[in-house]
């Protein structure tokens, strides 16, 4: 019998259901107003609950075979760590805030015992990847932090700020790709765009919090290279030679190694409460070369999707737009955009932006740029969501969308060399949150059922073909291949993305606000905030 995610007394259900609990909170997260104001958007609560009990599922066998480790593997009932050096509780701390904006007092109460009795950064003498460490433990503490305004969280949040600054002491400013905390040192020559810029969300609210300048400028003056480095067509290329501060000649794309980017230039806008209009532009100018050179259309059903640029040989400037040719390839990372775009149109592309947009938006609210960001948006996740038309329900890691000289077929995209008889890395489902957070942040923006639909649809489908029954999600090998192969490794950002947000798309409204906070790229919550401790140094932009 199939897991029911509804049924609390199945057998298969081996957590207890307990009430949505906000409020009460753990004694030291005071943020009652977050969950008492009347929402526009109201909960779900049977769907709620039941992403709160598979996050149980999930939590509960991380912490009975791996607690403290970096990652987990449900089937071999094991933890790993990353660095070679011994692991930093990757896990623990990226989780923290879903067990707060869960409510789940006694998980969290663990995790926090966790951090205060081990968590150290003293002793990791291996290297981490210097994106990684900060997206997901920096901005987990400094989420926790939001959270709680627990002193615990911004102490380990500094003293791993402190131990990451030594990898922008580059020629450049470009930071090292990889750092060992212990000796407080960086490594590589080279890194992707995304590495180099999706850092300055959470050490720019470091540097807000503790009043200490270097945090907020090393970040920043990364973001001063890249605009000065840019291209013409406002696009970046893959990667970065670090010591020199320019791109090299290599992919533009929206997924692996560059997502982010894009995440973050409309992001670090928001996180100041607009008060750097620098980043606006930036965001403008690449979202400007995206409609130019990367949204597509299938031939077939007119699915909008965003394409790859491919470097073409034969070009005496590689800069330039007719130096590059497009490819129907995508990414699931890519999906995040469509989320990013409608958020865009409706925070940044306001005719008069004092005002809230409304929900959903009417167009004359916003202006020509964001009226066609919204619409492309909007196109862009419905092709996402068309992606999980396969025999388990759950998208494929990567895949070609049908251009008009492929033969046609059942479906406007194809999964590259899915017949072959090992299947390809492009057809796992690796419990990635992509689309759920376009998927949250389209429910949010237009309060339209359809997104709770397919919501619930997605979650089902982890249910029934992820989930173990001892306990942990597993990877699946080949999302058009049932019964499934389990890959063993849950991702901590099933527990920090997947989970949460689907979990809010379920919630009332209320429980998080999108006009108080932004969210890193591995969905903490970080708040907006107006300057008041640092001077921001990087005020214009160049055309």
């Amino acid at each position: 019998m199939d897991y029911d995610p509804l049924d609390s007394d199945s057998e298969r259900n081996e957590e207890k259901k307990r009430p949505y609990p906000p409020p009460p909170r753990p004694k030291d997260t005071p943020r009652p107003d977050a969950s008492t104001r009347p929402s526009a958007l109201p909960a779900d609560a049977i769907k709620r609950d039941a992403v709160v009990r598979a996050f149980q599922h999930a939590w509960s066998a991380y912490e009975r075979d791996a607690m403290g480790h970096d990652e987990y593997h449900p089937i071999a009932h094991r933890g790993s760590d990353l660095g070679g050096g011994g692991g930093m509780g990757y896990t623990v701390v990226d989780a923290i805030d879903t067990m707060l904006l869960m409510g789940l007092t006694d998980e969290y109460a663990r995790a926090k015992q966790w951090v205060q009795r081990s968590l150290s950064f003293a002793r990791n003498s291996g290297y981490f990847s210097t994106f990684e460490t900060t997206i997901r433990v920096l901005g987990g503490l400094l989420s926790a932090y939001h959270l709680t305004h627990d002193d615990l969280y911004l102490k380990h949040a500094t003293d791993l700020g402190e131990r990451i600054l030594p990898v922008f002491d580059t020629s450049s400013g470009i930071p090292k790709q990889s750092v060992n905390l212990a000796s407080r040192s960086g490594s590589g020559t080279s890194t992707s765009i995304a590495e180099a810029t999706t850092l300055q969300l959470e050490f720019r609210y470091l540097a807000q919090l503790t009043g200490r300048a270097e945090f907020w400028h090393k970040a920043e003056k990364v973001m001063t290279v890249v605009n000065k480095a840019r291209i013409p067509s406002g696009l970046a290329p893959l990667n970065l030679n670090m010591n020199a501060g320019s791109f090299v000649p290599s992919t533009i794309r929206m997924g692996s190694g560059a997502d982010s980017y894009y995440e973050y230039l409309l992001k670090q806008y928001l996180q100041t409460n607009r008060t750097e209009p620098v980043y606006l532009q930036m965001y403008t100018d690449a979202m400007q070369g995206i409609h130019d050179h990367l949204v597509k259309k299938t031939p077939a059903r007119g699915l909008t999707y965003i394409a790859e640029l491919l470097s073409a040989p034969g070009h005496g400037d590689w800069r330039a737009p007719a130096a590059w040719e497009p490819a129907s390839k995508m990414e699931h990372l890519a999906c995040f955009l469509a989320g990013s775009l409608m958020l865009g149109a409706t925070t940044a592309h306001l005719r008069d932006p004092a005002a809230r947009a409304s929900v959903p938006p009417r167009m004359d609210e916003l202006t020509p740029q964001g009226q066609r960001d919204w619409a492309t948006g909007a196109a862009f996740l419905d092709a996402c969501m068309d992606t999980h038309n396969t025999k388990t329900g759950l998208a494929p890691e990567g895949l070609n969308f049908r251009t008009p000289s492929d033969p046609p077929g059942e479906r406007d995209w194809y999964i590259n060399n899915a017949n072959e008889q090992s299947p390809p890395y492009d057809a796992r489902y690796m419990l990635r949150p992509e689309i759920a957070e376009s998927v949250f942040l389209a429910w949010r923006l237009t309060g339209d059922a359809k997104y709770r639909v397919h919501a619930w649809n997605m979650f089902t489908a982890i249910e029934r073909h992820c989930r173990l029954p001892e306990g942990g999600y597993a990877t699946i090998l080949d999302v058009d291949a049932v019964p499934v192969t389990y890959l063993d490794k849950q991702e901590t950002f099933f527990l920090s993305e997947t989970l949460k947000y689907l979990f809010l798309t379920f919630a009332a409204e209320s429980v998080l606000d999108l006009h108080e906070v932004v969210f890193n790229t591995e969905a903490h919550p970080l708040p907006i905030f107006k300057p008041s401790k640092i001077k921001p140094l990087f005020t214009q932009y160049s055309s």
